[in-house]
């Protein structure tokens, strides 16, 4: 079974309504099954973006607490690999959550991860593979292979 892993832009989005990309996350997440996988640092960036939407922090903590967003990455044990992605991509440079998020990539060999960041086009696990995405069809050049 193909883990989902989410960046912070798919959750504001699935959690806000008024985001330009709501419909069409909330439909690209319909025959998800949970959990979505991902990082304290998304949590972090998302819980700051929703802080200024009426129930967004509440609805993060929800989906927490029932368990359909899940935190699957231990920094104390990854934080080598994460410095190394960190000084690898400083040219662009390369976010903490971004980081982060390209580890678990490697952890999770079976995953997708749905993100709107156009740096996952550059962004390779193990050193060379593509990561494998889901993205919003006008940035559908980012896909693996295109």
């Amino acid at each position: 079974m193909t883990k989902l892993l989410v960046d912070t832009g798919p959750l504001v989005a699935f959690l806000n309504g008024r985001d330009h990309y709501h419909s069409w996350t909330v439909e690209q997440l319909s025959d998800t099954q949970p959990p979505l996988l991902t990082c304290e640092a998304v949590l972090t960036e998302a819980f700051f973006l929703l802080r200024r939407h009426r129930t967004g922090t509440d609805a993060l903590v929800k989906l927490i607490d029932q368990e359909i967003v899940s935190v699957a990455f231990r920094l104390d044990e990854e934080h080598a690999r994460v410095g190394n992605l960190i000084r690898r991509y400083s040219d662009l440079p390369i976010s903490f959550a971004d980081a982060c998020l390209v580890r678990m990539t490697e952890i999770h060999s079976d995953c997708q991860l749905f993100t709107f960041d156009g740096d996952f086009q550059v962004y390779r696990r193990n050193g060379r593979q593509v990561i494998p995405i889901i993205c919003p069809p006008h940035l559908s050049h980012l896909k693996a292979g295109k």
